[in-house]
């Protein structure tokens, strides 16, 4: 069973967000377990930022996985997406971006084929 919890408002409907992370978690062989999606100001995502890569500037999507191994005892515990709707151009974009990094997935050393992915889940929904 997925469980995907949202917190915070978007101008996505939950139901639309949750349909964007099963598509993009099935996408990497992951139906099961529980993730955040949680809707942030600037300021807050700035302070993740600076945080956890040393960046100073707000940005548009954070991603921290938890389970990468899928070997958790009950429930798998994926992690959190953070997104901050007033630096996102998509935010369905910002949605499945931030799920393919709690899978692993990572465009800066995968040659492309986390955003060819993302491309083509996103071709499927819109």
């Amino acid at each position: 069973m997925l469980d995907v919890e949202v917190i915070g408002a978007s101008d996505l409907p939950k139901e639309a967000l949750r349909k964007l992370v099963a598509i993009a978690l099935a996408s990497a062989g992951v139906e099961d377990g529980h993730l955040a999606v949680e809707f942030v100001d600037a300021e807050r995502i700035a302070a993740l930022n600076a945080e956890h890569r040393a960046i100073e500037t707000p940005t548009d999507v954070l991603s921290f996985p938890v389970d990468l191994d899928g070997e958790a005892v009950g429930e798998r515990e994926l992690g959190d997406v953070v997104i901050c709707p007033e630096h996102t151009e998509d935010v369905a974009e910002a949605v499945v971006h931030g799920t393919l990094h709690l899978v692993g997935m990572d465009h800066e050393t995968d040659h492309g084929e986390m955003l060819a992915l993302q491309a083509e889940i996103l071709s499927w929904v819109k």
